[in-house]
């Protein structure tokens, strides 16, 4: 019986001993700090992706040579000669005063006023008008028209001079100058001398060159011929008519 007993106490103790060595102590805050270190990690934002390349646009070649040239800026005015032409006449103006003063579709004057705008530029002033002339071996030449001057506009002109050729009688002219590096309109009002220079023949139209320090004139007449640089001595130009050619 006690040999039963002692079995007994032994099974009851074997039995006693997991149970105790399968129970611990549990403290709320490491629980808690274990929750918190098991939690999943916050995601990371992602990057945007990078932007693919433009392939519209063609790709430059390594080679110098066959890369295409960047358009090149517009280069601005020159402020030089955009005030030049702004006090100058242009080609169509002067031929459409001259044909004001010869008639519309004058053979030969297109063409002898483009050979003086070619060798001499273009002119600031212009004068249209007629001349009257009577001759005995050597005569004198009057006349009248307006000046046109590109800045200070329209004045009267009168002026004399010799006349063309030796006949006798007289005779009416029409006649168209040309005037250079006039600023101001009164020193129109002097005597230009003839000087040297190139004459201008084409068709029936002539032109000789006088000059006064700066200042250029070329008159361009009408059915002259080749004696008009041969005889012109000088145009004296006045504010008022003159009988007196001196």
């Amino acid at each position: 019986m006690r040999r039963f007993w002692l079995m007994l106490g032994s099974v009851a103790v074997a039995m006693a001993t997991p149970a105790a060595a399968q129970m611990r102590t549990v403290d709320p805050n490491e629980a808690i700090d274990g929750d918190l270190d098991t939690a999943p990690a916050p995601q990371q934002p992602q990057a945007a992706p990078a932007p693919e390349p433009d392939t519209s646009v063609a790709p430059q070649s390594d080679d110098p040579a066959q890369r295409a040239p960047a358009p090149a800026a517009p280069a601005p005015a020159a402020p030089g000669a955009t005030m030049a032409s702004a006090n100058t006449y242009e080609r169509e103006d002067l031929i459409n005063a001259a044909e004001g003063v010869f008639g519309k579709g004058a053979e030969g004057l297109a063409g002898i006023l483009e050979n003086i705008l070619k060798d001499q530029g273009k002119p600031n002033a212009y004068i249209a008008g007629r001349e009257a002339a009577g001759a005995f071996v050597v005569g004198l030449r009057y006349g009248s028209g307006v000046m046109s001057h590109r800045v200070e506009g329209q004045r009267p002109v009168y002026w004399t001079g010799p006349s063309v050729g030796f006949d006798v009688g007289g005779d009416a002219t029409k006649v168209f100058v040309l005037v250079y590096n006039l600023y101001d309109s009164q020193e129109l009002y002097h005597r230009f001398p003839q000087a040297e220079g190139r004459a201008y023949f084409v068709g029936g139209f002539s032109a000789s060159y006088l000059r006064r320090g700066d200042v250029v004139l070329i008159p361009v007449r009408l059915g002259v011929g080749w004696r008009l640089g041969a005889n012109i001595g000088y145009m004296k130009f006045s504010e008022k008519a003159k009988w007196m050619p001196f």
